[in-house]
């Protein structure tokens, strides 16, 4: 069973908090918050009163020692974002056929506080496994990126012809800066603030002019991602098959994608149920053959983290250094705590996917 507004489904929304029921409409891909705008007037309320309030609403609370040592921990906004699928919600029709699921305050009978703790630290082993995981891919793309440049030349990164004619066109904006322009821009920017001991070797000897295998090293993912997205075709393709990717299309989108789900768990947020902003592009079976069940007929409409994770799962395929990360994804997601209401379905994923040759280290590099 997926979370309660996903049991409709309909897609996630922004957790809100409100006195009244919320009303949520599916409307396209989106639902939206019924009710007139008003102003925030909820008072600061002492942990004992967060407490009561969760009691009060239906949430068994055996330990309240625990709860008030982990409310003073992860406050109570955050605690109550990990147990809103775990509120009670039915659907209803409006009169033209439109569907929306009412979330109310009470939370089911079988609400526990320990399941908001199970989940909190379900979500916090998968932040940290995506943030290995990218790490390791980040690594690699840059390395990939300037070889591949730096072949053409030390400062190709400078030279308009590695880009293709949209990158470096003239802008709309005043300054009729290119996007190329303004990357450089941006480049030269994080060189000024860096206090790494290269930049200042380089700024110090060589007026801070730096090779492509140099500067990779001062790139954030989304700062990669934009470099990538802008290069030639026959330089994209190249950096891509590294990867075992068949196309800059595919490469550009799951970068945008593994950057967008970096950010969340870089940040702390809430993982393991969010809806992608940035979703990957789903390959088909003829291109990626290790991703073809999430084109299958059990695969979700709406994206979820379990998406980026198989992407993430594919690209590692490609770094040596990797040895068990996709094993140990598998255990985890396969280890969802047991709670009614909500399964490792909320990620996005079949949990007949798990058993895919993709997770299974041994059957992976045997290929």
């Amino acid at each position: 069973m997926l979370s309660l507004v996903a049991e409709a489904g309909a897609t996630l929304v922004p957790l809100q908090h409100h006195d009244r029921p919320a009303r949520l409409t599916a409307r396209a891909d989106f639902l939206v918050p019924g009710g007139d705008e008003v102003p925030y007037t909820k008072p600061w309320l002492s942990i004992d009163d967060q407490i009561g309030i969760l009691r009060r609403r239906g949430l068994v609370i055996p330990d309240v020692e625990r709860a008030a040592a982990v409310l003073h921990e992860v406050g109570y906004y955050r605690l109550t974002g990990y147990l809103y699928p775990l509120r009670q919600s039915h659907t209803v029709i409006d009169e033209r056929g439109r569907a929306s699921v009412v979330v109310e305050e009470q939370y089911r009978v079988t609400a526990r506080f320990d399941h908001a703790c199970e989940l909190i630290a379900f979500d916090r082993a998968l932040r940290l496994l995506v943030l290995e995981a990218v790490e390791r891919v980040e690594v690699a793309i840059r390395t990939r990126l300037a070889h591949v440049l730096g072949r053409l030349s030390p400062f190709a990164h400078e030279d308009p012809a590695a880009f293709s004619a949209a990158f470096t066109a003239s802008g709309s904006d005043p300054d009729r800066r290119s996007e190329h322009q303004r990357w450089l821009g941006r480049l030269e920017d994080r060189k000024g603030r860096s206090d790494e001991s290269f930049v200042t070797h380089f700024r110090d000897r060589y007026d801070g002019h730096m090779p492509v295998w140099v500067v990779v090293e001062l790139l954030e993912l989304g700062q990669v991602s934009r470099l990538y997205g802008g290069l030639r075709n026959d330089l994209a393709t190249e950096v891509a098959a590294a990867f075992s990717v068949p196309t800059k299309q595919l490469m550009r989108s799951w970068l945008a994608s593994v950057n967008y789900v970096r950010n969340v768990a870089a940040h702390h947020s809430r993982l393991f149920n969010r809806k992608l902003v940035v979703a990957p592009k789903r390959p088909t079976a003829a291109q990626v053959p290790a991703l073809a069940h999430l084109g299958s007929g059990s695969a979700p409409k709406r994206f979820g983290v379990y998406e980026v994770l198989a992407v993430l799962a594919h690209l590692l395929d490609a770094v040596p250094s990797d040895e068990d990360w996709q094993v140990r994804t598998a255990a985890l997601l396969s280890s969802f705590p047991d709670i009614d209401g909500i399964d490792v379905g909320s990620t996005g994923a079949d949990p007949a996917w798990l058993q895919e040759p993709l997770w299974n280290l041994r059957q992976t590099r045997a290929v």
